[in-house]
């Protein structure tokens, strides 16, 4: 299964995964180099942001955290392409206006990937395959 991590999964598994659900860590368990965990540059930029406000905490310099989430073969960044850009702009108004959960679903869209997440509002919209 190809997999798109949501920031809060991010940094619940990263931070010793007592906060996953069951199914997450199953799926976290099995990633390896010829199935990477994907993580959008988006959730990269709210963890920084999230840390500067002072709403998280890490174990570690900002910058070494970072570092250590998106190290290959485990994890495979991805950038914001054209191809996700145009899909945000696709998403339904409906959707909530969050531009990184936006960003993160039309990652996931254009991925044909399954994103891990706990947020109902995500889940509930049912525009992509999320566990």
């Amino acid at each position: 299964m190809r997999v798109l991590l949501d920031t809060h999964v991010i940094l619940w598994w990263l931070e010793g995964g007592r906060r996953l659900c069951s199914r997450h860590q199953e799926i976290l368990q099995k990633a390896g180099p010829d199935s990477p965990l994907r993580i959008s540059d988006i959730s990269l930029w709210e963890i920084a942001t999230l840390c500067s406000l002072g709403r998280i905490e890490l174990r570690l310099p900002l910058r070494t955290w970072l570092e250590k989430a998106t190290a290959p073969p485990l994890v495979q960044r991805i950038g914001i392409s054209p191809a996700i850009a145009a899909e945000v702009a696709n998403l339904p108004d409906s959707f909530h206006r969050d531009p990184a959960d936006r960003i993160l679903v039309a990652t996931a869209s254009v991925l044909g990937a399954t994103l891990l997440t706990e947020d109902s509002r995500i889940r509930n919209a049912g525009l992509v395959p999320t566990v």
